[in-house]
């Protein structure tokens, strides 16, 4: 069964209710109808509240599926509706095999690069309204995936995905998720995800941390 784009989620800047410090956060996605258009930054319409953590060009879009939506409601117990993780597009499910650092998704006129998984912060817990919600995340290993646009153009709810697996084995966003979140990291591990096309800003965590550990 192919991928299907089930939802498209936009957020503007609004502080998180009720938290006794918040800067102005765009975590809060709502899902728009109609085409919208995807560049080099991300979507139309969609706002970035800590550029230094979020956003930029090999982060512009941030998928998550419906499967993990699904998984999610169960361990809650409560109905999740999408773009509650901040997700820019809602996809039906992975296509079958894991996604990987590489991987091409076409959507609608967009192609995308798939490029690092989400690595969960302290605004994601407050907007779940769970202190301990990084955590969490990070042990159940859903972190979804980022993806830099390398075409542009527009998509809308309702289309197909066509992916085209990565040329190279590179890591699976799940594996890099995890070695990165494995409380003993695996310095070897570490070295053979920075040889795939991962995203610059892990890329420098990464890096950083083995400078200093290595």
């Amino acid at each position: 069964m192919s991928v299907q784009l089930l939802s498209v989620n936009v957020g503007r800047l609004q502080l998180i209710p009720g938290a006794k410090k918040s800067s102005p956060t765009g975590i809060f996605k709502l899902p728009v109808s109609g085409p919208v258009h995807v560049g080099p930054a991300g979507l139309e319409g969609d706002h970035i509240g800590s550029t230094r953590y979020h956003g930029g060009p090999d982060q512009a879009v941030y998928l998550y599926s419906a499967e993990d939506y699904a998984w999610w409601e169960g361990e809650l117990q409560r109905k999740l509706p999408f773009g509650t993780f901040g997700e820019n597009l809602t996809i039906s499910h992975w296509g079958g095999a894991r996604p990987r650092v590489g991987d091409r998704w076409t959507v609608g006129e967009v192609e995308l690069e798939l490029s690092a998984p989400r690595v969960p912060c302290s605004t994601l817990a407050a907007r779940m309204e769970e202190p301990t919600f990084v955590k969490r995340f990070a042990a159940a290993n859903r972190g979804g995936a980022y993806a830099r646009v390398l075409r542009a153009g527009a998509l809308e709810r309702g289309c197909s995905v066509v992916i085209d697996p990565a040329p190279q084995p590179w890591p699976a966003i799940d594996d890099v998720f995890a070695a990165w979140h494995q409380r003993k990291k695996d310095p070897q591990v570490l070295s053979g995800v920075l040889k795939s096309p991962l995203a610059s800003r892990l890329r420098q965590d990464i890096e950083g941390w083995l400078a200093r550990h290595v």
